[in-house]
C-alpha cells in the first residue's frame, strides 16, 4: 500500500505513475494531476492500517461525510476529493463495488445554495448585497425603489423565480433608456419592447414576460399605471409542442441510472412533480399509509398530492432510514439542523433537528446556510440532477433535447394514453387552467393527429 514515509518504494513509484497516467487519459487538467494525488494521500493516510483493495464503500462513504463537514474545504475541492477516489477505485484499481457506489451523489451534489437560491432566497435582507451588485442598476441606483419592489413583489407572494427574472427586466429596461425611472412612461416602454424584438430578436414569450415585469414596476411600484402602450412590433408566436420520451426511452435511461439520482429520476417520471419540487421534497411529506407524496408551496404556492408509485415504496423507505443513520451521524458531530421555511423555526425551536423534517434527498456534504452561516444539510442542488439526466439521454443514445422537465411531459402524456381523465391530469401536475394540459393531446396523437401515412398503405 503506497504510504508518504516509502517514497522511494519502487511499487508505491510504480502506482503512482499509473495513476497519474489514468487522469491523464480522462482529461484531468495537468495542474489538478497533483492535487488528485494529494487528495488519494490523505486517504490514504488516513486509513494507514487497511490496504486500498480491502476498502469497502461503508469505509469510502464515511471518509467523505468527515471530509464534508469541514468547512474550510470549499464546493469544488470537496467534488475534486470524490473525483480522485472515483477514478482510483472505480478504474485504476477496478474494485467490484466501485461500480455500484452512487458516485453522482458524492461528484456532482456538494453544491451549496447560493444565497439568490429559490430555498433559501427570501429568508433574509439582501438590500446591501443588491447595492454592491453592478448587475443589479435598480438596487445600485435607486435603493429607495428598490426597496419598494421587494415589498411590493413579496406581498402577493410571487414565486422567487418570478421576483429574479422581473428584476432583470427592470434592469434592462433602466440600462437600455438611461433615464431616472419615474420619467419614463409608456413612448419608453414601447420602444424596449420594438428594441427586444428587432434587434434582440426574443421570442413572443419572452416580450410578454418583459411587457408584464415593466406593467407590475409601473404599477405597483411606482404608482404610475401605463396607459394605452400603443402599436409596438411583436414576434411571430410559434406553437411547439413538448419533447416526449417513449416508455422504452424512459426505461433506457433508468438502466443507465444508479444511488440517489437514480430514485429522483424516477419519482420525477412516476409522479410528474417537477425538479425544485423534487429536491424539497422532506422525510414528513412521504405518506406510506395511503401511498401517496404531498407536494407543499409548489408553483404559485399551492400544496397538492400525487400517487407514491407502488414501485418505489420500498426504495424510498430505505432511502429514509440511510437518511436517519447520516442525520445521527450528524447529531453527534454538533449538526443535524434542517433549513425551514416561514419563520417555522421560531415557533417550533427543536422542529429543525427532528428526523422528520429533513430533506428527503440531502446534500452529500454540510454548508453554510447563506443568512446566518451556520452549518447545515441543505438539500441536494437541483444542477445535479439535471446533469445526471442529460448524462443519461447521452450514454443511452437518445438524440431528444432532454431536460428534466422532459420527466414530467412524458408522465401526463402516457396518462393521457392510459385513459387518465385530462382533468385528473391537471390537478396532479398543479396546472391552474387546463388548457395547459390541454398540450399533451397533441402529443397523444402520435404524429398527424393519429392519422396514418399513405407511404404505410403501400
Amino acid at each position: 500500500m503506497p504510504t508518504g514515509k516509502t517514497v522511494s518504494d519502487p511499487r508505491i513509484e510504480q502506482f503512482w505513475i499509473g495513476y497519474c497516467s489514468l487522469l491523464k487519459q480522462f482529461r484531468v487538467p495537468e495542474k489538478a494531476i497533483p492535487w488528485y494525488r494529494k487528495h488519494v494521500q490523505a486517504f490514504i493516510d488516513d486509513h494507514a492500517d487497511c490496504r486500498l483493495k480491502s476498502h469497502s464503500p461503508e469505509s469510502l462513504q464515511c471518509w467523505l461525510e468527515k471530509q464534508g463537514s469541514r468547512s474550510q474545504v470549499s464546493d469544488w475541492q470537496f467534488r475534486q476529493k470524490a473525483d480522485a477516489l472515483r477514478l482510483l477505485f472505480g478504474h485504476f484499481l477496478k474494485l467490484p463495488w466501485a461500480g455500484a457506489f452512487d458516485w453522482d451523489y458524492w461528484n456532482s451534489g456538494a453544491f451549496s445554495l447560493g444565497r439568490d437560491h429559490p430555498t433559501v432566497a427570501r429568508s433574509y435582507e439582501m438590500i446591501d448585497k443588491a447595492v454592491e451588485n453592478p448587475k443589479n442598476q435598480l438596487g445600485r441606483r435607486f435603493p429607495e425603489i428598490y426597496r419598494k419592489y421587494l415589498v411590493a413583489i413579496r406581498m402577493p407572494d410571487y414565486s422567487t423565480n418570478t421576483e429574479r427574472s422581473y428584476l432583470g427586466w427592470v434592469n434592462r429596461f433602466l440600462g437600455f433608456h438611461k433615464k431616472h425611472p419615474c420619467d419614463c412612461a409608456e413612448a419608453e416602454v414601447a420602444s424596449f419592447l420594438e428594441h427586444l424584438t428587432l434587434n434582440r430578436k426574443v421570442a413572443g414569450a419572452t416580450q410578454a414576460q418583459a411587457l408584464n415585469a415593466l406593467v407590475f414596476f409601473f404599477s405597483r411600484v411606482l404608482e404610475k399605471p401605463l396607459a394605452d402602450i400603443g402599436p409596438f412590433k411583436r414576434p411571430k408566436k410559434p406553437k411547439r409542442l413538448p419533447t416526449v420520451l417513449s416508455p422504452r426511452e424512459i426505461e433506457l435511461i433508468f438502466q443507465s441510472l444508479g444511488g440517489m439520482t437514480g430514485l429522483m429520476i424516477r419519482l420525477m417520471y412516476g409522479t410528474g412533480i417537477r425538479v425544485m419540487e423534487c429536491v424539497r421534497l422532506r422525510i414528513l411529506d412521504m405518506d406510506f399509509e395511503y401511498r401517496r407524496i404531498i407536494v407543499r408551496a409548489g408553483k404559485g404556492n399551492k400544496d397538492r398530492s400525487v400517487p407514491m408509485p407502488e414501485r418505489l415504496a420500498e426504495e424510498l423507505e430505505r432511502q429514509i432510514q440511510r437518511i436517519k443513520i447520516q442525520h445521527e451521524r450528524d447529531l453527534d458531530a454538533g449538526f443535524g439542523a434542517v433549513y425551514l421555511p416561514d419563520a417555522l423555526a421560531r415557533k417550533y425551536p427543536s422542529a429543525e433537528k427532528e428526523l422528520r423534517w429533513q430533506y428527503l434527498f440531502p446534500a452529500s456534504r454540510l454548508a453554510q446556510d447563506p443568512r446566518s452561516g451556520v452549518m447545515r444539510r441543505h438539500h441536494i442542488h437541483q444542477s445535479a440532477i439535471r446533469r445526471s439526466i442529460k448524462q443519461a439521454a447521452r450514454n443511452t443514445g437518445i438524440t431528444k433535447r432532454v431536460t428534466s422537465h422532459t420527466l414530467r411531459h412524458s408522465f401526463a402524456t402516457h396518462l393521457l394514453e392510459s385513459g387518465a381523465d385530462i382533468r385528473t391530469v391537471q390537478d396532479l401536475l398543479g396546472h391552474a387552467d387546463v388548457s395547459t394540459t390541454m398540450i399533451y393531446t397533441h402529443v397523444v396523437g402520435r404524429g398527424g393527429q393519429g392519422v396514418m401515412s399513405p407511404l404505410d398503405r403501400l
